[in-house]
């Protein structure tokens, strides 16, 4: 008869009394070093360390949760996580939270207030110890009151309160880079592929548009403002319109990147050639602008890093000093969709 192999008995998990016995130390001393609660002599400290670093041990986070009072997760409320925008920067906060021991929980909002707020609301049941929110629709009165509850890293908007810290870009300036780019290459009928009327850096990106021709002196045709949507579809539907009008235009500045690439296919289909034919000019410059055929001329915006910002801000607010990165300003990147009249 054929003998039944024993079952495997699992490995008996590491714990914070074997770690105190192997460093030397009590085991409040481990536990004081793991909670960051009290200053700890150096050598015991490395001590402790090197014996966590042995024994591969692993803190029981729900069990420190209970005891401290704290989850070591953050909330990201996103927009839309497959738009490459929020990817970008949900990267990185991502990278801006590693090796902080905090993970975090993302949810998207799609651009409705009420949703946004009943995903909040669902961060916080979980008990999330802070909270990043990229842009959005919600009220700032509506932030200050989350903000009670935890500690609040807000983008896109000037927002002051306790217990916020937030972070703009100026989109206007970038509206009037690419449109100051077009008219200096001799374009004097310039379209702008606008983007949602409710976003406020939609509306200050066409108030760059706005500020360039009144700098040069040039009028804008009306007929050639078209309300695009922020997607690759919406830029494509733009352009079709733009077209169909029979309004002559000789260069695009579109809103955002993606709505210049829907617009790119646009004209593809009408045997149109950028920049032959039409210059086109984005902005937010996402990777994926730099290897379109052409690459794409753009106004770069730190989409990264100020989802970096906003990590290492909130860890400041947590308690963890962390420097905070300096963010650059809007710029133009030239590549191969403008050209000179």
């Amino acid at each position: 008869m054929k003998r039944s192999t024993p079952p495997e008995v699992a490995p008996a998990a590491v714990t914070l009394l074997d770690v105190a016995k192997e460093a030397g130390v009590s085991p409040s001393t481990v536990s004081r070093i793991l909670n960051g609660t009290a200053r700890v002599d150096a050598t015991k400290r490395s001590a402790v360390e090197k014996a966590i670093k042995k024994l591969q041990f692993k803190p029981n986070l729900f069990a420190r949760s209970l005891k401290t009072g704290t989850t070591m997760t953050v909330g990201i409320l996103a927009q839309d996580i497959e738009s490459p925008f929020y990817t970008r920067a949900m990267r990185g906060v991502e990278q801006g939270l590693a090796g902080s021991g905090y993970a975090p929980i993302i949810v998207s909002g799609h651009w409705n207030a009420h949703e946004e707020a009943e995903r909040i609301r669902l961060l916080q049941a979980r008990r999330i110890d802070g909270l990043v929110i990229l842009t959005g629709h919600l009220p700032d009165e509506q932030i200050i009151e989350f903000a009670r509850q935890q500690p609040i890293v807000v983008t896109g908007r000037h927002l002051e309160g306790p217990s916020i810290r937030c972070h703009t870009i100026d989109h206007e300036t970038g509206g009037y880079l690419a449109t100051r780019h077009l008219i200096g290459l001799g374009h004097r009928r310039i379209a702008h592929i606008a983007g949602p009327l409710d976003h406020v850096d939609a509306i200050e990106r066409h108030s760059g548009y706005v500020r360039a021709h009144q700098e040069a002196g040039l009028v804008i045709d009306p007929e050639l403002v078209v309300q695009g949507d922020f997607m690759e579809s919406g830029g494509l539907m733009a352009m079709n319109r733009l077209l169909d009008s029979g309004h002559a235009f000789t260069a695009v500045f579109a809103a955002n990147d993606q709505s210049a690439f829907g617009a790119r296919v646009a004209m593809y289909r009408r045997g149109i050639r950028v920049p032959d034919d039409v210059s086109l000019v984005g902005f937010d410059d996402l990777p994926v602008a730099a290897y379109q055929t052409p690459p794409l001329t753009t106004v770069r915006q730190p989409i990264y890093e100020v989802g970096l910002f906003a990590a290492q801000s909130l860890l400041n607010m947590l308690g963890h000093p962390t420097p905070v990165v300096e963010l650059p300003p809007l710029s133009l990147t030239v590549r191969e969709t403008t050209r000179r009249m």
